[in-house]
Protein backbone atom coordinates (compact mmCIF):
# COMPACT_ATOMS: atom_id res chain seq x y z
CA UNK A 1 0.00 0.00 0.00
CA UNK A 2 1.08 3.31 -1.08
CA UNK A 3 1.42 6.25 1.11
CA UNK A 4 -1.29 9.22 0.39
CA UNK A 5 -0.72 12.99 0.62
CA UNK A 6 -2.80 13.40 2.68
CA UNK A 7 -5.85 10.68 5.00
CA UNK A 8 -9.29 11.21 5.05
CA UNK A 9 -11.17 12.44 8.54
CA UNK A 10 -13.12 9.13 8.61
CA UNK A 11 -11.42 5.92 7.13
CA UNK A 12 -14.18 3.78 7.74
CA UNK A 13 -16.48 5.91 5.65
CA UNK A 14 -14.24 6.34 2.36
CA UNK A 15 -12.21 4.49 -0.21
CA UNK A 16 -9.06 4.95 -1.74
CA UNK A 17 -7.12 4.56 -5.54
CA UNK A 18 -4.53 5.58 -7.04
CA UNK A 19 -1.83 4.94 -9.96
CA UNK A 20 1.48 5.22 -10.37
CA UNK A 21 3.70 6.57 -13.35
CA UNK A 22 0.62 6.51 -15.66
CA UNK A 23 1.79 7.19 -19.13
CA UNK A 24 -0.57 10.03 -19.54
CA UNK A 25 -0.10 13.58 -20.12
CA UNK A 26 0.34 15.10 -16.57
CA UNK A 27 -1.47 18.86 -17.73
CA UNK A 28 -4.20 17.01 -19.60
CA UNK A 29 -4.76 14.97 -16.63
CA UNK A 30 -4.49 17.78 -13.75
CA UNK A 31 -7.24 19.43 -15.61
CA UNK A 32 -9.43 16.93 -16.25
CA UNK A 33 -8.99 15.71 -12.17
CA UNK A 34 -10.02 19.34 -11.37
CA UNK A 35 -13.04 19.26 -13.09
CA UNK A 36 -14.14 16.12 -11.63
CA UNK A 37 -12.98 17.05 -7.86
CA UNK A 38 -15.83 17.45 -5.19
CA UNK A 39 -18.63 15.95 -7.89
CA UNK A 40 -20.74 12.75 -6.83
CA UNK A 41 -19.20 9.77 -8.28
CA UNK A 42 -22.11 8.78 -10.59
CA UNK A 43 -22.14 12.34 -12.15
CA UNK A 44 -18.23 11.90 -12.28
CA UNK A 45 -18.37 8.85 -14.66
CA UNK A 46 -20.98 10.46 -16.59
CA UNK A 47 -19.15 13.71 -17.24
CA UNK A 48 -15.74 11.68 -18.09
CA UNK A 49 -17.94 9.63 -20.87
CA UNK A 50 -19.04 13.05 -22.31
CA UNK A 51 -15.76 13.92 -22.76
CA UNK A 52 -14.75 11.08 -24.09
CA UNK A 53 -17.57 11.59 -26.80
CA UNK A 54 -16.97 15.35 -27.03
CA UNK A 55 -20.47 16.01 -25.47
CA UNK A 56 -18.90 18.07 -22.67
CA UNK A 57 -15.34 19.92 -22.15
CA UNK A 58 -12.66 20.09 -19.63
CA UNK A 59 -12.23 23.49 -18.86
CA UNK A 60 -8.81 24.54 -19.43
CA UNK A 61 -7.92 27.21 -16.65
CA UNK A 62 -3.92 26.71 -15.61
CA UNK A 63 -2.19 25.00 -18.46
CA UNK A 64 -4.44 26.97 -20.99
CA UNK A 65 -1.29 28.43 -23.08
CA UNK A 66 -2.61 27.67 -26.78
CA UNK A 67 -5.86 25.91 -26.12
CA UNK A 68 -8.71 26.68 -28.20
CA UNK A 69 -12.36 28.26 -27.52
CA UNK A 70 -15.55 25.99 -27.23
CA UNK A 71 -18.59 26.80 -26.60
CA UNK A 72 -18.94 23.90 -24.16
CA UNK A 73 -16.74 26.15 -21.86
CA UNK A 74 -18.96 28.30 -21.01
CA UNK A 75 -21.07 26.59 -18.05
CA UNK A 76 -17.72 26.37 -16.03
CA UNK A 77 -17.05 30.18 -16.68
CA UNK A 78 -14.58 30.09 -18.63
CA UNK A 79 -13.75 30.18 -23.00
CA UNK A 80 -11.36 27.82 -23.30
CA UNK A 81 -11.54 23.86 -23.19
CA UNK A 82 -10.43 20.52 -24.65
CA UNK A 83 -11.46 16.92 -24.38
CA UNK A 84 -8.19 15.12 -23.33
CA UNK A 85 -9.88 11.10 -24.22
CA UNK A 86 -6.85 9.23 -22.80
CA UNK A 87 -6.72 11.49 -19.49
CA UNK A 88 -10.88 10.53 -18.96
CA UNK A 89 -9.99 7.32 -19.82
CA UNK A 90 -7.46 6.74 -16.90
CA UNK A 91 -9.65 8.59 -14.26
CA UNK A 92 -12.70 6.39 -15.12
CA UNK A 93 -10.54 3.31 -14.98
CA UNK A 94 -9.57 4.93 -11.59
CA UNK A 95 -13.08 5.70 -10.62
CA UNK A 96 -13.94 2.09 -11.32
CA UNK A 97 -11.60 0.70 -9.31
CA UNK A 98 -12.56 3.11 -6.01
CA UNK A 99 -16.17 2.15 -6.79
CA UNK A 100 -15.04 -1.67 -6.27
CA UNK A 101 -13.13 -0.87 -3.23
CA UNK A 102 -15.81 1.20 -2.02
CA UNK A 103 -18.37 -2.01 -2.47
CA UNK A 104 -15.56 -4.41 -1.23
CA UNK A 105 -15.94 -1.67 1.88
CA UNK A 106 -19.48 -2.12 2.49
CA UNK A 107 -20.15 1.60 1.24
CA UNK A 108 -23.27 2.97 -0.25
CA UNK A 109 -21.71 3.17 -3.99
CA UNK A 110 -24.69 5.61 -4.57
CA UNK A 111 -23.69 8.32 -1.73
CA UNK A 112 -19.83 8.73 -2.77
CA UNK A 113 -18.25 12.08 -3.33
CA UNK A 114 -14.79 12.61 -4.79
CA UNK A 115 -13.81 14.28 -1.71
CA UNK A 116 -9.29 14.47 -2.37
CA UNK A 117 -8.08 14.11 -5.83
CA UNK A 118 -4.54 14.92 -6.79
CA UNK A 119 -2.00 14.78 -9.86
CA UNK A 120 1.45 14.95 -9.20
CA UNK A 121 4.79 14.69 -11.67
CA UNK A 122 6.39 11.43 -12.09
CA UNK A 123 9.65 11.12 -13.81
CA UNK A 124 9.90 12.30 -17.45
CA UNK A 125 10.84 9.33 -19.39
CA UNK A 126 13.01 10.45 -22.80
CA UNK A 127 13.27 9.54 -26.31
CA UNK A 128 15.30 11.25 -29.17
CA UNK A 129 13.86 12.13 -32.02
CA UNK A 130 16.68 12.96 -35.21
CA UNK A 131 17.05 16.69 -37.21
CA UNK A 132 18.60 17.79 -39.82
CA UNK A 133 22.34 18.35 -40.12
CA UNK A 134 22.91 15.45 -37.72
CA UNK A 135 21.47 16.71 -34.72
CA UNK A 136 19.07 14.83 -32.24
CA UNK A 137 16.81 16.94 -29.64
CA UNK A 138 14.93 14.97 -26.83
CA UNK A 139 11.74 13.40 -27.32
CA UNK A 140 10.35 13.74 -23.83
CA UNK A 141 6.92 12.37 -22.08
CA UNK A 142 5.58 13.63 -18.74
CA UNK A 143 3.75 10.86 -16.91
CA UNK A 144 1.75 11.13 -13.93
CA UNK A 145 1.04 9.54 -10.35
CA UNK A 146 -2.80 10.01 -9.84
CA UNK A 147 -4.44 9.50 -6.18
CA UNK A 148 -7.99 9.85 -5.07
CA UNK A 149 -10.13 9.15 -2.61
CA UNK A 150 -13.94 9.23 -1.98
CA UNK A 151 -16.44 9.15 0.91
CA UNK A 152 -19.60 9.02 1.87
CA UNK A 153 -21.67 12.21 1.85
CA UNK A 154 -24.19 13.00 5.00
CA UNK A 155 -27.92 12.25 3.86
CA UNK A 156 -29.35 15.83 4.82
CA UNK A 157 -32.91 15.64 6.60
CA UNK A 158 -36.02 17.15 4.90
CA UNK A 159 -36.65 19.76 6.63
CA UNK A 160 -32.96 21.32 5.82
CA UNK A 161 -33.94 21.09 2.90
CA UNK A 162 -37.36 22.93 2.50
CA UNK A 163 -35.74 25.54 4.97
CA UNK A 164 -33.30 26.40 3.11
CA UNK A 165 -34.55 29.30 0.52
CA UNK A 166 -32.79 30.68 -2.31
CA UNK A 167 -31.86 34.34 -2.74
CA UNK A 168 -33.58 36.51 -4.99
CA UNK A 169 -31.92 37.64 -8.20
CA UNK A 170 -31.35 40.76 -9.13
CA UNK A 171 -34.41 41.45 -11.81
CA UNK A 172 -36.77 39.23 -9.00
CA UNK A 173 -35.45 41.88 -5.94
CA UNK A 174 -35.51 44.77 -8.72
CA UNK A 175 -39.36 43.81 -9.50
CA UNK A 176 -40.70 43.08 -5.53
CA UNK A 177 -39.23 46.74 -4.76
CA UNK A 178 -41.43 48.31 -7.69
CA UNK A 179 -44.81 46.46 -7.04
CA UNK A 180 -44.21 47.94 -3.14
CA UNK A 181 -43.69 51.24 -4.77
CA UNK A 182 -46.47 50.80 -6.86
CA UNK A 183 -48.73 49.64 -3.90
CA UNK A 184 -47.45 52.44 -1.89
CA UNK A 185 -48.23 55.21 -4.26
CA UNK A 186 -51.71 53.86 -5.25
CA UNK A 187 -52.30 53.82 -1.12
CA UNK A 188 -51.52 58.01 -1.14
Amino acid sequence: MGRYSREPEIAAKSCKARGSNLRVHFKNTCETANAIRKMPLKRAVAYLKNVIGHKECVPFRRFNGGVGRCAQAKQWGTTQGRWPKKSAEFLLQMLRNAESNADYSGLDVDRLVIEHIQVNRAACLRRRTYRAHGRINPYMSSPCHIEMWLTEAESTPEGAKKGKKKKGTKDAVEKSSKRVKTAATAAH
